[in-house]
C-alpha cells in the first residue's frame, strides 16, 4: 500500500488487498455503516466486479439494540449495497444485554450472528474491516493484559471462529485511507458515539496513541511492532512442534505414559510453556489454561525436578488445571485428563 495515509486506494490496491479470496466460493461482509466497514463493501463490490470468476458477496450488518439510530444506520447499508448490487441482511442481538463488558459480549454476540449467516449463505468466510489501527489497539489493549508473545502478535489476517475463517483484507490499511476512498466516492458513513467514549478501553488506547505519535507510538509502528511478534510466534510454534513430537507428549497409552521429565525440563520456558498449554487444552475439559497459571506450573516442575538432580528419592507433583491432570514422577511427567469431580454431599 502507498504511504500516503490520505491516499485514497486504487483498484489495482484492492485488488491485491483481496487476492487471497479470491477462488472463495461465497463471503459474507460484516458491515455496520461506520467508515472502516463501509469502505471494505466499496473496495470488495468493485474487485469482485473486476473479476470474471470471484466468490459470491452478501452483506450483513448486526445491530446489536445498544443505540437508538443503529437500524436506521443498518437501512442506509442495505440502501448503499443495493446500489452496488449486493444482497443484504440486517441481524439483531436479542435478548437481555449484560451491565458491565457489553463491548466484548456485543463482539462475541456479532461473530456468532456473522458466522450462523455466512453458513447458511454458504459462505466459507466472513470479511471484518480491521485496520492497521484497530492492530494498533489491539496489541496496547493486550500489553494492559500482560499477554504472552501470541496475544501480542494481535489480529491475524485469516483466524477461525465458530466455524468459519475470519479474513481482515483491510489489517494493513490505516483508517485515513479508507475515509479518504469513501470521500472520492461521495459516500457518507455513520460514527458510532462508543468510539469516543471514554468509559470504553478502546477509545482510551486510541487517545493514548494520538498523544504518543511524535515518540513513536503511532499506529504504524505499532502494527509492524504486532507484524514481528506473530513472525516470533510463528517460529516458536514450529520449534514447539518438534519438541512435541521428540518428547511424545502425546503419547500416554505406551508402556510408559508421558515424557522423559529431564528432557523436558532441559527446553527454553516458552518452549515448555507452549508445550503445556497446548496439551492441557487438548486433554482438558475445562479450558483453555490460563497462561499465567501455566507459568506457575512450568516453575514448580523445574524446582521438583531440581530436587531430585542427585538422582535419589521420589519426585512427586500432582494437580489439576483446566481439567487436566498433571503427574510428575521420578522420571515421567504425564498429563492425561482429570477424572470428574466428586460432589460433596450436601
Amino acid at each position: 500500500m502507498a504511504d500516503d495515509d490520505h491516499t485514497p486506494i486504487t483498484a489495482q490496491q484492492a485488488k491485491q488487498l483481496f487476492a487471497d479470496w479470491r477462488d472463495a466460493k461465497a463471503v459474507v461482509l460484516a458491515v455496520s455503516g461506520g467508515p472502516d466497514s463501509l469502505a471494505l463493501m466499496w473496495l470488495a463490490a468493485r474487485w469482485r466486479k473486476a473479476l470474471r470468476r470471484g466468490p459470491a458477496i452478501s452483506v450483513i450488518t448486526v445491530d446489536h439494540g445498544l443505540r437508538p439510530e443503529a437500524a436506521r444506520e443498518a437501512r442506509d447499508v442495505k440502501r448503499h449495497a443495493a446500489e452496488l448490487d449486493l444482497p443484504h441482511r440486517t441481524l439483531r442481538w436479542r435478548g437481555d444485554k449484560p451491565s458491565t463488558g457489553v463491548p466484548a459480549a456485543a463482539r462475541e454476540a456479532r461473530y456468532q450472528l456473522l458466522a450462523r449467516a455466512a453458513r447458511a449463505a454458504g459462505a466459507s468466510h466472513v470479511m471484518t474491516a480491521h485496520t492497521r489501527d484497530d492492530q494498533a489497539e489491539t496489541l496496547l489493549m493486550r500489553m494492559s493484559r500482560g499477554s504472552g508473545i501470541a496475544g501480542l502478535a494481535a489480529m491475524a489476517r485469516q483466524t477461525e471462529r465458530f466455524g468459519v475463517i475470519i479474513a481482515r483484507p483491510l489489517l494493513e490499511v490505516s483508517k485515513a485511507q479508507l475515509v479518504a476512498t469513501l470521500d472520492k466516492a461521495k459516500i457518507g458513513f455513520a460514527t458510532d458515539p462508543s468510539n469516543t467514549d471514554p468509559r470504553y478501553a478502546r477509545p482510551r488506547l486510541r487517545g493514548l496513541i494520538a498523544a504518543y505519535a511524535e515518540e513513536g507510538f503511532d499506529a504504524r509502528n505499532l502494527a509492524r511492532l504486532a507484524s514481528r511478534l506473530a513472525r516470533a510466534n510463528a517460529a516458536l510454534e514450529v520449534l514447539a512442534d518438534g519438541a512435541e513430537q521428540f518428547l511424545a507428549l502425546r503419547d500416554n497409552d505406551s508402556a510408559q505414559p508421558g515424557c522423559d521429565a529431564r528432557a523436558f525440563a532441559a527446553l527454553p520456558a516458552e518452549i515448555k510453556v507452549r508445550l503445556l498449554l497446548r496439551t492441557i487444552d487438548r486433554l482438558g475439559d475445562e479450558g483453555p489454561a490460563e497462561l499465567g497459571k501455566v507459568e506457575t506450573l512450568v516453575a514448580e516442575i523445574d524446582r521438583a525436578i531440581a530436587q531430585n538432580s542427585g538422582g535419589h528419592g521420589r519426585i512427586a507433583l500432582k494437580q489439576t488445571l483446566a481439567g487436566a491432570l498433571i503427574t510428575l514422577g521420578r522420571d515421567r511427567l504425564r498429563i492425561e485428563t482429570a477424572p470428574p469431580r466428586r460432589r460433596r454431599s450436601g
